[in-house]
């Protein structure tokens, strides 16, 4: 892991948050349209791609593997594919993201090719025995360290497979699905619950064949995809920060526009609706993912019981959806977390810690979280939290600043980079000045 010098930041206390901003480019959307065009004999030319820190690490990854990648403009990137991969000499260095980990694993499994995958502290902390375990099924052989990376895979001659996932992941998932695009027969996976179905809807942009049927997702092997010009949506795991500022924030009313709206990703949207939250939703275009505008004004929240399995429509939100609850008259509760805990931090701790330090009542257990919501502008603030090198945490604990009444700080700033570089100038830009101390 590269050292860096920690950068804290705070959010005091903000007046009404006003305006128009367009989140930056949806990640998980953003990581497959890279992967799918090196995967593809040819050039494809990507816009609106997110260039965070874990998007560049998966373009730099391809590069090592053969592809060609040029930048053409502000999230717009020409990328020739040149199947099958190479197997690079040096290790893959992928940052902190675990979607690059995961899916490569799986696209290089079905190349036949071999590559040592490793990351930041964080990442190599991160479980990955739940990709290996399926790609070693089809006949790759994947070494891990105790379970996590570094990480060899030496593709092979691969078999399909039936596969039933333990939990819903749409990391392990796809992993299965791109290594049996070069798997002899018919790879099947099936899910305990629907996950994101990104990897589904974007295939057949770049001329592959996917089948669906409930929570059963299919794909014959020998394919080999096309180059396309695709357009990625933006983030509405990154809208949320603002929109959440604006729904707890008085005289506050904000419009994200742009946003990825797919069902499986909406389940947050759906939690505030249910709480009470003046959320409108604007669907403008729906080509393979519908896409639209979201517009957010302060309000009188009720508390929220989110049962398990609604989560997985909502995984990545619930840091944020957990400091709206504190916003909210009562107590709301939130089942089935246990995911949480192998995130780029054990989210539901840092999440719990976060809130406390605002002065906000939690309890927690092995994969709940209970939060005793204060009102609107009941929310004392006045602490300090650890990002704990999430980027989620970091911007939760600023939005929850935002709308206390003694603001809030971080210890470090800089991982928001992965997801979100333009996180303080989007907020300056509404009215919500953050402070480096």
């Amino acid at each position: 892991m590269t050292n860096h010098t920690p950068s804290p930041l705070s959010a005091p206390p903000s007046g009404a948050l006003r305006g128009v901003f367009s989140p930056p480019g949806d990640k998980s959307v953003s990581h497959r349209a890279v992967m799918f065009a090196a995967m593809a004999s040819g050039r494809s030319d990507l816009t609106g791609l997110l260039e965070g820190e874990d998007v560049l690490a998966t373009l730099k990854a391809v590069q090592a593997m053969g592809a060609e990648t040029e930048r053409t403009g502000d999230g717009a990137w020409r990328v020739t594919g040149a199947p099958p991969w190479r197997g690079p000499a040096q290790d893959i260095d992928l940052g902190n993201s675990g979607t690059s980990a995961r899916l490569l694993a799986g696209a290089i499994a079905g190349m036949g090719v071999q590559a040592r995958l490793t990351g930041d502290d964080s990442l190599r902390a991160r479980p990955m025995e739940r990709v290996a375990a399926p790609l070693r099924l089809m006949g790759a052989a994947l070494e891990t360290t105790d379970g996590r990376l570094p990480m060899t895979i030496r593709g092979a001659r691969l078999r399909g497979v039936d596969y039933e996932t333990p939990v819903a992941s749409a990391q392990i998932k796809s992993a299965v699905l791109l290594a049996g695009l070069g798997a002899e027969g018919v790879t099947r996976v099936t899910e305990p619950a629907p996950s994101r179905d990104h990897t589904e809807r974007m295939l057949p942009a770049f001329g592959g064949e996917v089948r669906v049927s409930g929570l059963t997702a299919e794909v014959t092997g020998g394919q080999r995809l096309s180059p396309a010009n695709y357009a990625a949506p933006a983030d509405p795991s990154s809208a949320a920060f603002a929109l959440a500022a604006a729904l707890i924030t008085p005289g506050s009313r904000v419009t994200a526009r742009g946003v990825l709206l797919n069902p499986r990703r909406a389940g947050l949207f759906e939690a505030w609706k249910r709480m009470g939250a003046d959320l409108t939703i604007e669907v403008t275009k729906n080509d393979g993912e519908p896409v639209g505008d979201l517009i957010a004004a302060c309000s009188d929240l009720a508390p929220i019981h989110v049962r398990e399995d609604e989560i997985p429509a909502m995984i990545d939100e619930i840091p944020i959806l957990a400091v709206t609850a504190a916003f909210a008259e009562g107590e709301s509760r939130f089942e089935g977390l246990a995911e949480l805990r192998v995130k780029e931090s054990d989210r539901l701790t840092a999440v719990s810690d976060l809130l406390r330090a605002a002065g906000v009542e939690t309890e927690t257990g092995e994969d709940w979280l209970t939060v005793a919501g204060r009102g609107t502008g009941g929310v004392t603030g006045g602490g300090a939290a650890a990002a704990r090198g999430d980027h989620r945490i970091a911007m939760s604990t600023l939005i929850l600043g935002l709308a206390s009444r003694k603001g809030m700080a971080i210890d470090d700033a800089s991982m928001i980079a992965t997801s979100y570089p333009a996180f303080q100038a989007d907020l300056a830009a509404l009215g919500a000045a953050l402070e480096t101390p």
